[in-house]
């Protein structure tokens, strides 16, 4: 169990004047430090009577910094009611897709997801994590024991290496595979020049059928690094194309579907009430609009 835990987060929200607390430097001082923090959000909502999900593994994973980083997260973050839509969002698509034929999976930068543990998955899918060795490394001491409900293969890779990326890439396709890639919450750590040979090496094999992502505008990015100011420093964030979904399109895919985070997480009745207000008078943004505050979750096909 935790040390720091919901109830004191909230109790420690609550007693700060401004509804919330002073970031501490630094909060977040490697990538796996967010990957604790989207654990907890995680956590806070398996808990819930009405979960969107149930994830049984995210409190041990969270551990200690996870929830001092929720604890000090911007105010409009604080809930994480994206996150937990963002995750709802992903499930979906990862079963649509499974459904349509994909036995395969590769999940890039997987960092403390535990989808094929939680998730009502084929025993015959193959599941693929690949992720950075010290990632990888603390996941399987966290998760001894477990087992997961498909057939799981944990790969240590630094992707943003093109020949690094092309061999694991070439090691994941087996003969007469059909591919699903997922990469939540890893193109935005990245710069432009490697989104492109990401999306270029995803669009060679012939095996590679979708592509799901997470995508921001560079409104929403910013708005995020005001929220955190310096905790960032470490892990700046990078990717937000001002074309939006257009930029993968350039590169030769086909945008299938393009969900709002926002409209999401209001759908699920994960915002504050003044939001659901809010947005129910909005249309949906334009993922192509460069002047526009969005975020989505998106799914790519080969073209």
């Amino acid at each position: 169990m935790a040390k720091v835990e919901l109830s004191q987060v909230l109790k420690q929200l609550l007693n700060h004047k401004g509804g919330q607390l002073p970031m501490p430097e630094p909060i977040i001082s490697h990538v796996s430090d967010t990957a604790r923090w989207i654990a907890a959000y995680r956590a806070m909502e398996t808990r819930r009577p009405d979960a969107l999900f149930c994830d049984p593994l995210a409190q041990r994973l969270a551990g200690e910094q996870g929830w001092t980083i929720v604890a000090h997260a911007p105010w409009f973050m604080r809930g994480g009611g994206a996150f937990i839509a963002r995750t709802r969002l992903i499930d979906n698509l990862i079963v649509q897709s499974i459904t349509a034929g994909a036995d395969t999976v590769l999940n890039l930068a997987a960092g403390f997801d535990t989808r094929p543990y939680r998730m009502n998955l084929p025993p015959s899918l193959v599941w693929i994590e690949a992720d950075l060795p010290e990632i990888i490394n603390e996941k399987e001491q966290l998760l001894a024991g477990e087992k997961p409900v498909c057939r799981l293969i944990r790969e240590k890779v630094n992707l943003s290496n093109q020949a690094a990326l092309a061999a694991f890439l070439a090691r994941g396709m087996t003969a007469g595979s059909t591919v699903l890639v997922v990469a939540e919450g890893l193109l935005l750590y990245l710069d432009t020049d490697t989104v492109q040979m990401l999306a270029r090496e995803l669009a060679t094999p012939p095996a590679v059928r979708w592509w799901i992502l997470n995508l921001s505008s560079p409104a929403a990015l910013r708005t995020v690094e005001r929220g955190f100011g310096a905790a960032l420093a470490r892990t700046p964030l990078k990717f937000a194309p001002p074309d939006g979904v257009a930029f993968f399109e350039k590169l030769g895919w086909t945008v299938r579907d393009v969900i709002s985070l926002t409209h999401a997480t209001i759908r699920f009745k994960r915002g504050p009430l003044w939001l659901r207000l809010l947005t129910s008078l909005l249309p949906e943004s334009d993922p192509r609009n460069p002047k526009g505050r969005w975020g989505a979750v998106v799914r790519l096909e080969r073209q």
